[in-house]
């Protein structure tokens, strides 16, 4: 009995182990392409559509840098003032335009292959406001909350980059926001990084900061590990100029860009979904027609993101089930492209965790993956459709992502897995069960997905537990990350100088540094 006791324990002690990348149930860049709304004349139809768009109806408002460098490329400015792109153009910047991209952490082990229909998990937004969950209010969200949600990312496995989720409230001058919202997100995680910026004097002075964690410029260029997403269109069709400007200086300095059209159908795309997809990759296009004119293969995420309107309110409505529908043939229509894609799923319109929340998530980040989009962003922690931003939620979340990755990853049929042998051997043999089956102990970990914090247990090992609520051990979860997870990716030293070059808003204390 002691040696089975003792082998037991042992077995015990190996499935409590961490598991090598190797064999582990899920793992970023799972291949999708599974969920196809739409069938291959739709998505020509669409395609087709979009060309139709560029060439007849065109942007308005471009810069002058935008129309000297796209009518050099084939643009055609018109006397009405906008930017046309004939088909021609768009056909050869698809030839120009990168594929196989790779977004790079600053840790290595954390770069991501956007190649075919790779799929990984990305939290974003720009929420004003912090969904405090343990005390039920909504506050103005900080740039303390920034950096802890850059920490619980860089600890949750299945969240895979982290894009700034929330606008830190307490800082007023957008030169201090925009380098403190870098700041907050690449000393919070060594994973790929992705922000935003105001205007592109910032943008290039944040480069300078950039030079620094990296070692100089050259080794910047070679492995860029932050990504600008850029919202250089105002839909429908209109060109947003600080934004293009921020545009030109991120591809200029060897910057991946996300290139995001955030229409909302039925206010500022049609209502029609054909049509909002059409007008999404019509602008999405457009941008990398730009960025190719700009300098030709440039790194670019095309970043469809069409929202859905509440027709009967007009308010954005994130976790309708036509978010997920658009978002997934959206990424259809980027694998027929084959562009790195990147779009929008998983944001609630909820105000906190509850089965609301849970239900929108899962359906339309589900939606997403299974289509393949390389990225699928704010799939983590955003709530009242991007006004809101919950900590403790982004654990919760990985459960789900977790899970959806389960889905992408599928069943692997061959004569193994088909297990005939087996089940000659268990029912032949009077056995009956497969639970002691030395094939059932070696994939339990490799074949299935176990969740950190949702509740498996048995009614009454519940009530013997104290009858825990799911969302208060998610907060004291949170608490003890937030207490211990310390990134030091970036040195003491370094911090430094860039607390001496930079209006640096955080304490190192505020930091636990």
């Amino acid at each position: 009995m002691a040696r089975r006791s003792g082998g037991r324990r042992a077995r015990v002690a190996e499935r409590a182990a961490p598991l090598a990348e190797a064999v582990k149930p899920v793992r970023p860049g799972q291949t999708g392409g599974k969920f196809r709304p739409l069938s291959d004349a739709d998505v020509l139809a669409i395609v087709e559509n979009a060309f139709r768009i560029l060439d007849e109806v065109g942007f308005a408002d471009a810069t002058p840098h935008c129309i000297e460098t796209c009518t050099a490329a084939g643009a055609v400015l018109g006397d009405d003032g906008r930017l046309r792109m004939p088909r021609s153009l768009i056909e050869r910047t698809l030839q120009q335009a990168r594929r196989n991209l790779v977004l790079h952490g600053q840790d290595p082990q954390w770069d991501l292959d956007l190649s075919g229909t790779r799929v990984h998990f990305s939290t974003a937004g720009a929420a004003v406001m912090l969904a405090d969950s343990e005390n039920r209010l909504y506050r103005d969200s900080e740039a303390q909350d920034l950096y802890d949600m850059a920490r619980i990312a860089d600890a949750c496995e299945h969240i895979h980059m982290f894009q700034r989720t929330c606008v830190p409230r307490d800082i007023a001058d957008n030169y201090a926001l925009d380098i403190n919202t870098l700041y907050c997100s690449v000393m919070g995680t060594s994973k790929h990084v992705g922000s935003s910026w105001t205007l592109y004097p910032h943008l290039e002075k944040s480069f300078e900061m950039l030079h620094m964690i990296s070692g100089g410029e050259a080794a910047w260029r070679a492995r860029p590990f932050v990504s600008q997403s850029n919202c250089f269109v105002v839909p429908p069709l209109k060109f947003a100029t600080d934004a293009l400007e921020c545009l030109r200086v991120a591809v200029q300095g060897g910057m991946p860009v996300l290139l995001l059209s955030a229409a909302q159908a039925g206010a500022t795309a049609p209502a029609y979904l054909a049509g909002t997809v059409s007008q999404a990759w019509a602008e999405c296009l457009g941008g990398l027609a730009y960025v190719n004119a700009i300098e030709p293969g440039a790194p670019a995420i095309l970043g469809a993101w069409p929202f859905v309107s509440d027709l009967r309110t007009g308010a954005m409505s994130g976790g309708s089930p036509e978010q997920g529908l658009l978002s997934a043939a959206c990424a259809q229509v980027g694998n027929h492209l084959d562009l790195p894609f990147g779009t929008a799923c998983g944001m609630s319109d909820a105000k906190f965790p509850d089965f609301q929340a849970g239900a929108e998530r899962a359906a339309t980040v589900l939606q997403a993956a299974l289509s393949g989009a390389n990225i699928v962003y704010e799939s983590a922690g955003m709530y009242a459709s991007l006004l809101g931003a919950c900590p403790e939620s982004m654990l919760l979340d990985n459960d789900i992502l977790g899970a959806v990755g389960r889905a992408v990853r599928g069943i692997e049929v061959n004569a193994d897995t088909l297990s005939f042998a087996e089940i000659e051997r268990i029912c032949c043999s009077g056995e009956g069960h497969y639970l002691g089956s030395d094939t059932t102990l070696q994939v339990m970990q490799s074949e299935y997905i176990y969740p950190d914090l949702s509740d498996r247990t048995s009614p009454t090992v519940w009530e013997e537990l104290g009858k825990p609520v799911l969302l208060d051990r998610t907060v004291e979860q949170a608490r003890e990350l937030l207490a211990n997870h310390v990134p030091r990716h970036v040195s003491h030293q370094l911090d430094e100088q860039l607390r001496a070059e930079f209006p640096i808003f955080l304490s190192r204390e505020a930091m636990g540094r």
